[in-house]
């Protein structure tokens, strides 16, 4: 892995700058967000996201990646600007939903 291979995350959030992270950390935590995300109207709430995220990946994985916290967040946040997720309308708090 070069640590110069990395991706650009997009933020749905006006002004914020985009945030870039390494390719492989993208793709393991995008593949993890979308396995354990429903694409039922109930969705999943978003607090549970970074553990079940978690639970997806080896321990080496976790231990490489860092903080999960940030990292799951990040990913999300470009999966809905991408139209892949979405929160789901009117339920505090947050809940997510696959879309494609």
């Amino acid at each position: 892995m070069q640590s110069d291979d990395r991706i650009t995350c997009a933020t749905p959030t006006r002004g914020k700058k985009p945030t870039r992270i390494e390719r492989w950390k993208y793709q393991r935590i995008r593949e993890a967000i979308l396995s354990v995300v429903p694409s039922d109207e109930t969705g999943l709430p978003f607090k549970s996201l970074p553990s079940l995220v978690a639970a997806q990946l080896t321990a080496e994985e976790r231990k490489q990646i860092g903080s999960m916290s940030w990292y799951t967040t990040t990913v999300k946040l470009d999966l809905e600007t991408k139209g892949l997720l979405a929160r789901v309308a009117n339920v505090t708090p947050q809940h997510l939903r696959r879309l494609k």
